[in-house]
């Protein structure tokens, strides 16, 4: 049975093998892990994964040009699956094309309704935090991600032209 968890070191590993499962340098929705990032040593992921922690606590600001995230790691049995991020927030970029919530399955794992059940748990997650609808993105070819935020009631806004390619934008209203 998966499990959504935070970020932790203990997973070194299993997070490694998920990584290389994508490909190294591959970007990977929902994982906070930018360019520079050192996270093949234990001191150098400890460190990213301190980081990714304290982007959730609404005590430390943010960076400039970025906002309040948690995230969430996809885990079964040892293994990272996946990861999912929560912007507490949107500013102009995540508006455009980020949203509120990003989600990545490793290739290996996909095809198993891991994101759908992701997402329907960050979205009470969403709802704890008080937002009353989020926005969900996708690339406009992809149409299993498309599926997904559709299942769980995603309402098409509109498809545009972003810096990260043509995306598919919808909102989803939480619960009251």
């Amino acid at each position: 049975m998966p499990e959504l968890i935070k970020p932790t070191t203990s997973l070194h590993a299993a997070w490694l093998a998920a990584r290389d499962d994508w490909g190294r340098g591959v970007y990977q929705d929902g994982a906070g892990l930018r360019p520079g990032d050192e996270v093949d040593d234990p001191a150098g992921f400890a460190t990213w994964v301190q980081g990714l922690l304290r982007q959730e606590d609404p005590a430390v600001p943010p960076a400039a040009g970025w906002v309040h995230c948690s995230y969430r790691w996809i885990a079964e049995g040892g293994d990272v699956l996946g990861s999912i991020a929560l912007r507490h927030e949107l500013n102009d970029n995540l508006l455009e094309a980020g949203g509120h919530i990003g989600y990545g399955v490793r290739p290996a794992a996909r095809r198993r309704g891991l994101a759908s059940w992701a997402l329907g748990e960050m979205l009470g997650e969403a709802h704890r935090l008080g937002l009353e609808r989020v926005l969900v993105v996708c690339r406009e070819a992809n149409t299993a991600s498309a599926r997904t935020i559709e299942r769980h009631g995603g309402q098409l806004e509109d498809v545009r032209d972003t810096e990260a390619g043509r995306m598919k934008r919808y909102w989803i209203a939480l619960p009251r």
